[in-house]
C-alpha cells in the first residue's frame, strides 16, 4: 500500500490569502522552504492490486492530482462535511472519465446528506455514456463500523472536532485522523497497534477544534505508533523548525510526501 499525502494544510492553506503585498500571509513559515507550501488536507491510498481510495475532496483536488500524477481512484471516504474537505467534489468528473464509472463515496448518512444538499447533482444516477458532471454513488456507513471497500477492510473511528464531529480512518497498519481535538477512549483503543499515524496538528498551542503538538504527543504515548506524521498544519508550523525540535518518530508532513506499508489482508466480502 502506498500512501500519498496530497495536502497537509489547514482550511486556509499555507500561505494564507493576504500579506503586505497580497502575495500571501506565511505566518511563521519560511516562504523559501517549498515544504511550507500546503494545500488543503487529503490523502490517497494506492493498493498493490491497483485499487485506490481517496480521503476527502478538498478545494485543491485538481492541482493535487496533477502534481502527484494521479488520475484514478475508485472510492472516496469523507471524514466530515466541512468545505476544506468537500468542495473539490466537482473535480471527480475527470476521474469518472478516466475510470469510466461512478466513484463510490463513503461517509456517515449525515455527511453524505450535507454533500448532497450543497452539490445536488453528485448522487444522481449516472446516465451513460458520458460524464457531464461528477458522479458518485452514496454508501452510508456508521462510525465504529468495519466495512470492506474494494478488497480491503476499513475501520471508521469516532472523533470530536470542536463544535462538530469527524471520522478517523484505519486500514491495516495505517490510520488517518484529521480535524480532531478529542479522541474518546474507544477511539484510542481502535488506534492501538497502528504502525503509521497521520494526525491533525494545527498549531503549537491549544485550539478549540484542532489538536496541537502537546496533545498529539500525549496521544502518541498511548497509541505508540512507530511513525507519527503531522498534518492539517497552519501557518505557525514551520517545516524546518518542526524537523529540528520534534522527537524521534514524529515528523511534519508535506504536500507530496509518500511512503509504503504492507497491504492489509484482502477481503472477499462485498461492500454494504
Amino acid at each position: 500500500m502506498k500512501v500519498v499525502v496530497l495536502g497537509c494544510g489547514g482550511s486556509s492553506g499555507v500561505p494564507m490569502v493576504g500579506g503586505q503585498d497580497g502575495g500571501g500571509d506565511w505566518g511563521e513559515c519560511d516562504p523559501k522552504e517549498p515544504r511550507n507550501v500546503r494545500t488543503r488536507s487529503s490523502v490517497l491510498l494506492q493498493m498493490d492490486n491497483g485499487e485506490a481510495v481517496l480521503i476527502d475532496t478538498g478545494p485543491d483536488l485538481r492541482a493535487q492530482l496533477l502534481a502527484q500524477r494521479i488520475s484514478r481512484f475508485q472510492s472516496i471516504i469523507y471524514t466530515h462535511g466541512h468545505s476544506d474537505h468537500v468542495d473539490g467534489v466537482n473535480e471527480v468528473r475527470a476521474v469518472n472519465r478516466v475510470i469510466g464509472q461512478p466513484v463510490q463515496a463513503y461517509g456517515t448518512a449525515g455527511v453524505l446528506a450535507e454533500i448532497e444538499q450543497r452539490f445536488s447533482f453528485v448522487f444522481k444516477p449516472w446516465t451513460p455514456p458520458g460524464f457531464f458532471r461528477a458522479v458518485l454513488e452514496a454508501n452510508p456507513i456508521e462510525i465504529g463500523q468495519e466495512i470492506t471497500i474494494g478488497s480491503y477492510a476499513f475501520t471508521f473511528i469516532d472523533q470530536h472536532h470542536g463544535y462538530a464531529g469527524s471520522m478517523g480512518v484505519r486500514c491495516g497498519d495505517f490510520a488517518y485522523s484529521t480535524d480532531v481535538v478529542e479522541l474518546p477512549e474507544q477511539s484510542l483503543r481502535a488506534l492501538e497497534g497502528v504502525d503509521t499515524w497521520v494526525v491533525d496538528c494545527f498549531q503549537l498551542t491549544p485550539h478549540v477544534a484542532h489538536a496541537w503538538l502537546d496533545r498529539v504527543l500525549e496521544w502518541r504515548e498511548r497509541i505508540r505508533p512507530r511513525r507519527t506524521i503531522l498534518t492539517h498544519m497552519g501557518a505557525a508550523m514551520d517545516w524546518s523548525m518542526l524537523c529540528a525540535t520534534l522527537p524521534d518518530g514524529v515528523e511534519p508532513a508535506y504536500d507530496g510526501l509518500s511512503f509504503h506499508l504492507p497491504d492489509p489482508p484482502r477481503r472477499r466480502l462485498a461492500s454494504p
